[in-house]
């Protein structure tokens, strides 16, 4: 990847907070947030007017691994590797700051990017030293010693004991990127439902259902509706649809500037594409949808990522984007640029989404026979198409994403069982049911989802149990993330056909009786 950050962009290198005084002097860090680089040379750091040049600075490169900033950079053929995501902090021996706002400068150069400045002001703030403050180890704090560190200390802040929190069956230091200050785990119960017979382009075949949740009748109620699609032959599931956001936000004094922007990305639409996929073998920039509000220019990226959901995967790729944008473009002047602009609403219910795709699009349908649903759900065709037709209106006033009646609940479950990012629920949720009784007499089905956001690579889909979740669906390995989605969307219609006949039925709450859920 070679682009030149804008000095909007260098700013975002700056960890505002850091600034703080030391023993010795003043410390601050950097945190890489464009690309892995080479830190070849610092040439100095200014804080307000003092000029203070490499041999009165230190860097923690990590780990408590401190040394003089002249050793570092000379000892290092080709110069410091600085890993995106990581951080590097400096330390100044200089006088201490007052508190307030002071200016901070680092001039430096890394490769390939060459010379680069940063400047930004932070503060000092008197903290406070008798905070309460979780224990962790620096050197590593996924060691059985720092567990059972903050394993005594909540059981004595709490003075409550933990039997179950603290036993697990894997490697906690499998955890790294996926749970902080770890402790234990929540043991959530899994069902099985199914198996459930899908005809999919990608998913072939019949699938065993892991299904982890704590709501009585879940498991039950989606392994009937299973059973009943299989009885009729099995569900359809198509991806129709894949697509993965990033909205970054353009501000202009006015909005002919917006407008002209806007015009300029479209014709630059290759030239960005390259300095996007220039960060990733994976992901892939498909286009970008251009919306204008006031003064404002709203870019909406969209990108296809692989088997990853790909939310991290698109920053990454868009901040490049935006770094060659705001270096290259001469037009009216970019006042202000945020990389997300809450326009891809990320872990939140949109129409957007609904109308233009986030994650994967995806379709699941069968014909249900007369028969069939008679005798095992008791309720006739035209009984759930009419009872379909009432719940629209309900849908409709209450403004509610999803027309159906439970979608969630079977996404939740098989999320939280194969180790997808349980927020997305929040999106993923959004659905479209659509029923008709056929010239034959049975029934149609068909439900949509729109932003169905899934990954069978990265995330916590590695995990131990997680992973032995999506083994058991035969969602391991590369090229198996829309097999994954079209079983989630058999599992949905198949939970949304047993939940509306139950109702329909009168049979909802003598279920939940039965099973437990109202005791």
């Amino acid at each position: 990847m070679i682009f030149t950050p804008s000095p909007m962009l260098l700013k975002l290198l700056y960890t505002r907070g850091s600034l703080r005084n030391t023993p010795n002097g003043v410390a601050f860090s950097i945190k890489n947030r464009l690309d892995t680089v080479r830190f070849t040379r610092l040439d100095y750091v200014q804080i307000n007017e003092e000029h203070i040049t490499p041999e009165h600075i230190a860097l923690d490169l990590g780990d408590g691994d401190i040394r003089p900033a002249p050793d570092v950079l000379s000892r290092t053929p080709g110069g410091l590797e600085f890993l995106v995501g990581h951080s590097i902090t400096f330390y100044l021996t200089t006088a201490a700051l007052t508190e307030g706002i002071h200016g901070v400068q680092v001039q430096f150069a890394a490769e390939p990017f060459g010379d680069l400045h940063v400047e930004v002001e932070d503060s000092i703030v008197n903290q406070s030293t008798n905070r309460t403050r979780i224990p962790r180890q620096d050197a590593d704090d996924y060691s059985e010693a720092a567990i059972q560190e903050r394993q005594r200390f909540a059981e004595q802040y709490t003075e409550q004991e933990f039997k179950h929190l603290k036993h697990y069956s894997f490697d906690p230091h499998m955890l790294q990127g996926n749970c902080e200050h770890f402790v234990g785990v929540a043991q959530i119960p899994v069902g099985l439902a199914g198996p459930l017979t899908v005809h999919g382009e990608h998913a072939q075949g019949d699938f065993l259902i892991p299904m982890a949740t704590t709501e009585g009748t879940l498991v039950a109620s989606y392994n009937r509706g299973m059973q009943v699609l299989n009885l009729c032959g099995g569900v359809k599931c198509t991806v129709i649809g894949d697509a993965m956001q990033r909205a970054p936000v353009f501000v202009f004094d006015d909005a002919r500037g917006a407008r002209d922007f806007s015009k300029w990305v479209e014709a630059e639409i290759d030239a960005i594409r390259q300095e996007a996929e220039s960060t990733s073998r994976i992901a892939k920039l498909q286009y970008i949808d251009t919306y204008l509000a006031t003064k404002f220019a709203y870019l909406r990226f969209n990108y296809s990522t692989g088997d990853a959901a790909g939310q991290n995967m698109v920053g990454r790729a868009t901040f490049a984007a935006c770094s060659w944008i705001l270096e290259n473009y001469k037009g009216p002047a970019i006042r202000h640029f945020y990389l997300e602009s809450n326009f891809a609403t990320d872990k939140k219910a949109s129409q957007i989404n609904v109308m233009r795709t986030r994650g994967k699009r995806v379709v699941a349908e069968a014909v249900i026979k007369r028969d069939i649903l008679h005798q095992r759900m008791r309720v006739t065709p035209e009984q759930l198409a009419y009872h379909g037709q009432v719940s629209n209106v309900g849908a409709f006033i209450s403004g509610a994403n999803n027309n159906g009646a439970h979608s969630a609940n079977g996404i939740t479950a098989m999320f939280i069982a194969t180790g997808q990012d349980v927020a997305n629920v929040s999106e993923s949720s959004a659905g479209v049911l659509y029923t008709e009784v056929t010239k034959e007499g049975d029934l149609y089905m068909n439900i949509t989802i729109p932003s169905l956001i899934v990954a069978t690579h990265g995330g916590g889909t590695g995990l131990a149990t997680q992973n032995e979740c999506l083994r058991m669906l035969g969602c391991v390995g590369r090229g198996t993330v829309n097999k994954f989605a079209e079983i989630v969307a058999g599992v949905v219609l198949a939970g949304e056909l047993s939940l509306g006949a139950a109702i329909s039925s009168s049979d909802w709450v003598s279920s939940h009786e039965q099973y437990g859920r109202n005791r």
